[in-house]
């Protein structure tokens, strides 16, 4: 009898028929009722298709929204949209881009807005360009040893991308920086102590949201233990799960406990936990009975690009991972393309929905769950506008407050690695050598200010074996024309030609941005500077400490393993 009882409510729930009787039949999103009700009500009111749209998150190539994506918002109810680093070099394009997406969502008969998300997590990880905030990012916060400072980067950052209309942010990373040959995390990572990671994430969240931005951590259940890219293959992490329990899982832990609204699941396989090697992005173990059920999560489940190989690589197809992906547990499946109107993503998990009770009420369930948390968030007063004021941008955009704080941030967070004759003061007529990459011009005009003009060595960020070695000759050979030598490290390619001034003789200065770890084996230089970003703010820093304008007090956040 029970068994029965239970499979009845579940047919209810699934077409909707558990739906209020109050609420007239004309009400849409906005109406005003509690928000329990009006979300039963909506989905209620929902078309299959309508529903499967409302857990979809399709990006755009190109700066404008394309007519597809368009006709997915306007003729399907698509429920989220993500603005990625190839449609931002125009701020007040994305802006106007988001507002003409929204106008299309309110065109519909139940005008559900649109999550509107991007990868904005400071440092590194910028895909809002334009004129927003280029950040010293998490390893600099996590050097600093500042939880505010946490803080106040969420909240600054989120305050920029709100006034475009964008009301998702997926960031804090709190991945661990477990693996230092990782070149995926790396400096995105707050540092490899678990709990103070997940003290710096519940910070850049409860700052994401007291500025108006969801805030969603990632990548569950941790992504530092690899030094493998989920774009190109899927990532093996051979621990156990009492190890991800006591490490990985730590950070997430603080962030349920303080309720953060979103997480997103990573395309990562853990063979000691899952033997059948499945991504915990595709794993009912992962998002359903660890996440939700032993983590005790209530919020949003947002995957990773399912365009990512290590998503589809699996699973065999596209198509087949979304449907993985919502069985396990996903409330929002991202694409960082545009399907086609009858992409098989699309039809065969439309067809799913039809023949599969099971999986119709894993649609309904994530459905619900989204358009529930829309209700929470866009009734709330501090909601990012879904009409963004375009003209106003230039007074918002970058963040006066934002400036200043970001530059004191980066200050705190300098460290000196090895101090040996700090602070700089170059000799009269000494010949100094400056050594950077072409596409870092602040780290030569830092210089500038502080020593005036100096001789200038430049080679690219991103070299080929080849180059670099060519570089590191010339550079060995220049060196000798020269007394102090201050060389901007970015990479492991940048790393090989510092480490040609070894036996130079001369006074080496090192700056090292991004990871530390290429240069933490550099005993040799005189002093080494660690920033962990290639930001203005950062080379500002960096430049200020060498010259003695403050005491660098900053802390490596790694355990040293060289």
């Amino acid at each position: 009898m029970k068994k029965l009882i239970s499979t009845f409510t579940a047919l209810l729930f699934s077409f909707g028929a558990f739906a209020q009787t109050s609420i007239p039949a004309n009400a849409d999103f906005w109406s005003n009722y509690p928000n329990e009700e009006l979300a039963d009500f909506l989905i209620s009111r929902m078309s299959d298709e309508e529903m499967l749209a409302q857990i979809l998150m399709f990006g755009w190539a190109g700066q404008e929204p394309s007519a597809l994506l368009n006709a997915w918002v306007s003729e399907r109810g698509l429920g989220s949209v993500k603005v990625f680093g190839w449609n931002t070099d125009d701020t007040e394009q994305v802006a106007k881009s988001v507002l003409s997406l929204q106008r299309k969502s309110q065109g519909r008969q139940l005008r559900i807005p649109l999550y509107v998300a991007t990868d904005q997590e400071g440092g590194w990880i910028r895909h809002v360009k334009g004129e927003t905030s280029d950040t010293p990012g998490n390893m600099a916060i996590g050097s600093s040893q500042y939880p505010i400072d946490a803080y106040y980067s969420g909240y600054y950052i989120s305050k920029e991308i709100k006034a475009l209309g964008i009301n998702m942010n997926f960031a804090p990373t709190v991945d661990l920086y477990t693996n230092h040959n990782s070149s995926v995390i790396g400096p995105r990572s707050f540092g490899e102590d678990a709990e103070f990671v997940g003290q710096l994430g519940a910070s850049f969240s409860a700052g994401s949201i007291a500025a108006g931005v969801i805030p969603t951590a990632k990548h569950f259940p941790g992504h530092g233990d690899t030094s493998a890219d989920s774009h190109t293959k899927l990532p093996v992490i051979n621990i156990d799960y009492e190890t991800l329990n006591n490490r990985e899982l730590v950070p997430f832990k603080y962030l349920i406990a303080e309720n953060v609204p979103a997480i997103m699941s990573a395309h990562l396989s853990f063979p000691r936990i899952r033997s059948n090697g499945e991504p915990a992005s595709l794993s009912r173990t992962f998002l359903t009975d660890i996440l939700r059920n032993t983590l005790g999560y209530k919020g949003l489940i947002i995957t990773d690009d399912m365009q990512m190989e290590g998503a589809w690589g699996y699973a065999g197809t596209v198509s087949k991972a979304v449907h993985l992906a919502i069985q396990a547990g996903n409330d929002i499946v991202i694409f960082s393309k545009t399907a086609d109107f009858n992409d098989r993503l699309w039809t065969s998990n439309l067809d799913a929905m039809r023949s599969d009770s099971e999986f119709r009420t894993a649609v309904v369930t994530a459905a619900h769950r989204v358009v529930l948390s829309k209700l929470n968030y866009f009734k709330n007063s501090n909601a990012a506008p879904l009409y963004p004021e375009v003209e106003s941008l230039k007074d918002k955009i970058p963040d006066r407050d934002g400036q200043k704080f970001f530059l004191s941030q980066a200050c705190r967070s300098i460290a000196a690695y090895k101090k040996g004759t700090l602070p700089y003061k170059p000799a009269n007529g000494e010949r100094i050598l400056l050594a950077g990459q072409n596409q870092f011009p602040e780290f030569f005009e830092e210089a500038k200010k502080r020593f005036g003009e100096c001789a200038q060595f430049k080679y690219d960020y991103e070299m080929g074996p080849n180059q670099a070695d060519w570089m590191s000759n010339n550079i060995e050979v220049m060196a000798r024309s020269y007394d102090t030598i201050i060389i901007c490290v970015a990479n492991e390619r940048s790393a090989m030609i510092a480490s040609r001034l070894r036996n130079s003789g001369k006074k080496v200065y090192i700056m090292s941005v991004l990871s530390p770890v290429p240069v933490l084996s550099f005993g040799w230089a005189d002093t080494i500077l660690l920033g962990y970003s290639y930001s203005p703010y950062t080379f500002k820093a960096l430049f200020g400490a060498l010259a003695g304008e403050f005491d660098p007090q900053g802390k490596l956040p790694l355990n040293k393993k060289n």
